[in-house]
């Protein structure tokens, strides 16, 4: 049975214009479409919660419009607040533009999501079964990344942590980094942030690397690679990697989120993490083919699209790989 994903992390407000192209410096665009929805850690609880996983919430969120609005939408999605509202600060937000190849550029404002202390998570406790994750957005804050690298410190040994470096991973100071990476139970990063954790070098060097020196406890290692799927690496030296699947993208705003909220709820129904891996590429490639970051499919989505994938796969009789 899947625990409860418990996310210590941040969700903001994110104001998405959709453009052709961004706009040249001292020019301006108009935006095909705007819209305002929840963003930042919302969209990885959302593909846990649609996949199967109780997802619970002990990050800040703030007293203005924007933490009303984060907390309607965490509502809808039968996501709890386990802690209080900021008395003094609203939610932040984010300026996402779509341009039309379906990459985004962001622009952030941080808010009630950037201070947090320990007494403030004094209502967020663990229990054996479930799964903790937390984002390099919430450590790159200085007023949040002490209290939260000691309450990750304080976890019992046998609670999974889960982590995403995310792209602010260099402005999270080194000492507070290594706090936090020597507790990983699974790490899951891009290439680029995974060079920034441990140096250059191709993505098995670096895999390696990053359990044998960076996450000594660590369970596995994921580096996602987009359209390309991910590379698996776990502590027993066994490899794979893990193909993804072509679709027309129509945003890709979301999909890293979503890719570790489907590989989390996988892995905590028991599912190998070379089999959790393709899901959460399955995950991540219906996701793109959608508007929004919060856009993750639920299970039957996913099951449907790997089947229907194998069956399209298969000629004469031979299942051919990805």
């Amino acid at each position: 049975m899947s625990g409860r994903l418990v996310h210590i992390g941040s969700a903001v407000v994110d104001y998405v214009y959709r453009i052709d192209a961004l706009p040249a410096p001292g020019t301006e665009k108009t935006a095909s479409s705007f819209a305002q929805v929840a963003g930042g850690g919302f969209n990885m609880m959302v593909a846990a919660s649609r996949t199967g996983m109780t997802v619970v919430f002990g990050g800040q969120l703030g007293s203005g419009p924007n933490g009303d609005f984060l907390r309607a939408a965490f509502a809808a999605e039968s996501i709890e607040t386990l802690t209080p509202a900021s008395p003094a600060m609203d939610s932040g937000n984010c300026v996402a533009m779509i341009s039309s190849d379906a990459e985004r550029t962001f622009v952030s404002w941080p808010g009630a999501e950037s201070v947090l202390s320990l007494a403030m998570m004094a209502p967020v406790r663990v229990a054996l079964g479930d799964w903790v994750f937390a984002s390099g957005y919430t450590l790159s804050y200085p007023g949040s990344r002490n209290a939260l690298a000691d309450w990750i410190e304080a976890l019992p040994v046998n609670i999974p942590f889960v982590f995403d470096p995310t792209p602010v991973v260099a402005d999270i100071p080194r000492t507070v980094l290594d706090r936090v990476l020597a507790r990983i139970t699974w790490l899951s990063c891009n290439m680029t942030e995974a060079a920034e954790i441990a140096g250059l070098g191709d993505v098995e060097a670096l895999a390696a690397r990053l359990l044998s020196s960076h996450c000594p406890r660590a369970e596995g290692v994921v580096i996602r690679a987009g359209a390309k799927g991910c590379f698996v690496r776990l502590a027993d030296g066994s490899t794979k990697t893990v193909p993804g699947f072509k679709v027309a993208a129509l945003d890709t705003n979301g999909a890293g989120d979503t890719h570790i909220g489907a590989f989390v709820s996988s892995l905590s129904r028991g599912v190998p993490a070379f089999e959790a891996a393709r899901y959460a590429n399955a995950a991540a490639a219906l996701s793109v083919t959608r508007h929004g970051g919060s856009s993750a499919p639920n299970d039957e989505e996913i099951q449907e699209f790997l089947s229907h994938h194998d069956r399209s796969s298969t000629v004469h009789g031979r299942k051919q790989e990805a």
